[in-house]
């Protein structure tokens, strides 16, 4: 019997996902993706003073680096890339059901009231990677965002978030809405996050301290898609105190994240910058 042409479409996107390989560059990213068992390491070049400071990462890895000239380092990575000398080729992270990530009371997960952020249409590698790095240190469940205009794990992504892609769950889905869906029937309270809200961001948050929060975040400009704003139970704002409101989707995850999660001691929220291994 021939198979339907959606389960065909299907196998075939499963087959491109599993041949899809990602060079990831800079100290920060390749040490932790060489330290990361879920992490498939297919090939490492490195400068030989990158590979003298990547040493013990190295070793743990088992990998066998290939030593490349400083001046020719021939890696498919943009030109204009700060790689410091250290390039990793990888499989793309695998990081499961949206269930199994954001389910409350599941073992091994951040201690505190589980919080996720979903991005509608966040595409800038950079404002993502940032994102990662922000939900790591405030203990997020998952970053979730559409698998279609949504930034996919990239070299630029992995060295924006400094080594938080290796650790923090980045779920890309079907259908953002329906991930928002399933988050409510886990008993999340959905804030969606846009200037023309009418309620502040801290009033959103009275009455439901202690519930599972997902934070949604629009694209810069676009903002939430009008779907994705029918689906929150709520739509707030972050109060400015000048005329000029506009806050940096990377930088009002941050904020938002920090609201949502005060007293519960958070992880790694102390302001030094580093951010702890999961």
């Amino acid at each position: 019997m021939k198979k339907p042409a959606w389960v065909i479409e299907k196998e075939r996107a499963r087959r491109a996902a599993a041949a899809q390989t990602v060079w990831l560059f800079g100290l920060h990213a390749v040490r932790d993706a060489l330290l990361n068992p879920m992490r498939q390491r297919l090939r490492l070049v490195l400068t030989k003073n990158a590979a003298d400071r990547l040493a013990e990462a190295i070793s743990a890895s088992g990998m066998t680096p290939e030593i490349a000239d400083p001046r020719r380092f021939d890696v498919p990575i943009d030109p204009g890339s700060v790689h410091q000398g250290a390039a990793l080729e990888v499989r793309p992270l695998d990081w499961g059901r949206l269930g199994d990530a954001c389910a409350p009371g599941r073992a091994g997960t951040p201690a505190g009231v589980p919080v996720a952020v979903l991005l509608d249409r966040v595409s800038d590698p950079h404002n993502v990677g940032a994102v990662l790095r922000s939900a790591e240190v405030f203990g997020a469940r998952a970053v979730i965002a559409p698998q279609r205009h949504s930034a996919p794990e990239t070299g630029a992504l992995a060295k924006t978030a400094s080594g938080a892609l290796e650790r923090q769950p980045y779920l890309r889905v079907g259908n953002l809405a329906e991930a928002m869906e399933t988050l409510r029937g886990m008993g999340y309270f959905l804030i969606g996050l846009d200037g023309t809200g009418q309620t502040p961001l801290e009033a959103a948050l009275e009455g439901v301290r202690g519930r599972p929060l997902g934070l949604v975040l629009g694209a810069e400009g676009p903002g939430l898609r009008a779907r994705t704003r029918e689906t929150c139970d709520v739509i707030a704002h972050i109060p400015a105190a000048g005329a000029f409101g506009s806050l940096n989707v990377s930088n009002a995850a941050a904020v938002a994240l920090y609201a949502a999660t005060a007293g519960q001691g958070a992880r790694g929220a102390d302001g030094s910058g580093d951010t702890p291994a999961r």
